[in-house]
């Protein structure tokens, strides 16, 4: 029997907790489907009481996709989807009248003035925290205990920047946007990194063929899913509150799709000496005509 690392316990602890939110909002959301119905969208569960789990869950596993970073690409691209998952949680989607039980909505459709308060405030409460965080990644980079972290440490600068600025010049078109737009681009940088994993190795071996095959896959149904759901959002905007059924099962396929990758992703890394990173050990890309070589055969 093998006898595992600390650092292996830990990363895998995180994998698996990152895979258990997305199990959150799905037990959340059900737990509230007896009292409120099928909403038109899981985002619509914010309004209810599922927001606390909704919201639990997308702040865990962005501090876990930061514990897990690791190092070169993949460290930019799971970097930034931890600075975008937390928008996606405190900004809700907006709704139209009628479209949640009990919610009253005088702006349809649009981010209800119950609820911005709430926004504000959490909104306020990120952007703080990013700042402190930056100054410390700044301190560590300076201190050269954070290498390779300037391009992750330039890409939150500009979200801090442009989260601030749309916030203060123009909150409704934010209140308006955000979420759907943070949703997005989480899951396009999870489609990024489905085809990363799919062409570059991890520290000690090529995924297989059909693993590789699996990742391109998932990350050409969150490409297109998330087409559909940016469709629908607008679709559902113009029909001034009008609820296609596709928003629901888009982001549940989107949520599905996530956890198979993350399941398949664990699995692949789970023994891995250097699990949280996809370099070898000198920390170097491989060049693109031997990595492409290996991939082929």
């Amino acid at each position: 029997m093998s006898t595992s690392t600390s650092p292996q316990r830990t990363h895998r602890y995180l994998r698996l907790a990152i895979g258990g939110t997305v199990v959150v909002i799905f037990v959340a959301v059900l737990a509230a489907v007896p009292a409120f119905g099928w909403l038109s969208a899981i985002s619509d569960y914010f309004y209810t009481p599922a927001r606390n789990a909704f919201v639990g869950a997308l702040i865990a596993a962005s501090l876990a996709l930061l514990a897990l970073s690791g190092r070169g690409a993949e460290r930019v691209i799971l970097d930034a989807a931890a600075l975008f998952a937390p928008l996606v949680a405190l900004v809700p989607t907006v709704i139209g009248s009628g479209s949640v039980p009990g919610v009253d909505v005088p702006c349809s459709p649009c981010v209800p003035p119950v609820a911005r308060p709430d926004v504000a405030n959490g909104v306020v409460t990120y952007l703080v925290v990013l700042a402190v965080v930056l100054a410390v990644a700044l301190v560590l980079r300076t201190l050269g205990q954070a290498p390779g972290s300037l391009f992750s440490i330039i890409l939150g600068v500009i979200v801090l920047v442009l989260v601030t600025v749309t916030g203060l010049i123009a909150p409704e078109a934010f209140l308006s946007f955000a979420h759907v737009s943070a949703t997005v681009i989480f899951f396009g940088l999870i489609a990024a990194d489905a085809v990363l994993n799919a062409f570059w190795r991890t520290s000690s071996r090529t995924p297989p063929r059909w693993l590789r095959i699996t990742y391109i896959a998932i990350a050409a149904v969150l490409v297109v899913d998330m087409i559909v759901l940016l469709a629908a959002t607008f679709a559902r905007r113009d029909a001034d509150g009008a609820a296609p059924p596709w928003i629901l099962v888009g982001e549940a396929v989107a949520l599905v799709v996530f956890l198979l990758f993350w399941i398949l992703q664990t699995w692949q890394r789970w023994d891995e000496d250097d699990p949280a990173s996809l370099l070898p050990a000198d920390r170097r890309l491989p060049p693109l005509r031997r990595a492409q070589a290996t991939v082929d055969r």
